[in-house]
């Protein structure tokens, strides 16, 4: 038995799915027509489907559960997330995971402005988002711990992997990107460096999840090389400052 949201509000969905999965580990929800909030908080061992296109702050507040969905998400999805895995087969709209602190994203296609920006990561909490195609102007700003994995997969000519002003303002954390990029639209305060051994098997990892959930082959994904971008100061902006 599935939900079908059509036209009804958001608050009546997000209710009805509340209601099944008080009694079921899963709740498949057809026919989403922009509803927002939906699988807000989700606990661990919990899974929302979606059909359709979700509305804003999609999964926000995420705390362990998952969420799959077959379309396209809009603005905030995952955000402020502080676990759990969100998997899109389709692209989503601005701030992708603002503020999250652990979990993981997955998104086949491409991602608008401000994704992954104010990333952050405490202890075992590390946070990944992983984008398939490119990304809109500021990705990973303010970004202060986390991995964000950029593909470029299935771009059209011309297009470019990222926009303009990307990490600016990036304290913390890392951005590894695949192939050619634009590395006038990098922040100045970004260093390009080549992948430890680490970074090689933490890179593998999420790419063969990317992968699997999307029908990929990993082999060719991998066959173009990889650069890690990293700050080159934890205070980008301490010289804007002045002491009293």
């Amino acid at each position: 038995m599935s939900i079908t949201a059509g036209l009804r509000r958001y608050s009546e969905v997000n209710d009805e799915i509340k209601e099944t999965l008080l009694s079921k580990n899963k709740a498949v929800v057809n026919d989403v027509n922009g509803q927002r909030y939906i699988g807000c908080a989700l606990d661990t061992g919990k899974t929302v489907e979606i059909h359709g296109t979700a509305g804003n702050d999609l999964a926000c507040y995420l705390n362990g559960g998952r969420i799959i969905l077959y379309g396209h998400g809009q603005d905030a999805v995952g955000n402020t997330m502080g676990g759990g895995q969100i998997i899109i087969h389709g692209h989503s709209g601005d701030a992708l995971g603002y503020g999250m602190r652990d979990g993981e994203i997955y998104i086949r296609d491409n991602v608008c402005c401000r994704g992954g920006i104010h990333m952050k990561e405490f202890r075992s909490m590390k946070p990944v988002l992983v984008i398939g195609q490119n990304a809109g102007s500021f990705l990973g700003e303010y970004m202060a711990g986390g991995t964000i994995i950029l593909l470029g997969l299935n771009m059209k000519r011309g297009e470019k992997l990222f926009g303009t002003h990307c990490a600016s303002g990036m304290h913390g954390g890392k951005i590894y990107v695949r192939g050619a990029f634009p590395k006038e639209n990098l922040s100045p305060n970004i260093k390009i460096s080549s992948l430890t051994d680490e970074d090689k098997k933490e890179l593998k990892k999420y790419v063969k999840n990317y992968c699997k959930y999307f029908g990929q082959d990993y082999e060719a994904v991998m066959s173009k090389p990889f650069k890690k971008l990293t700050p080159v100061t934890s205070r980008p902006y301490a010289n804007l400052y002045t002491p009293n």
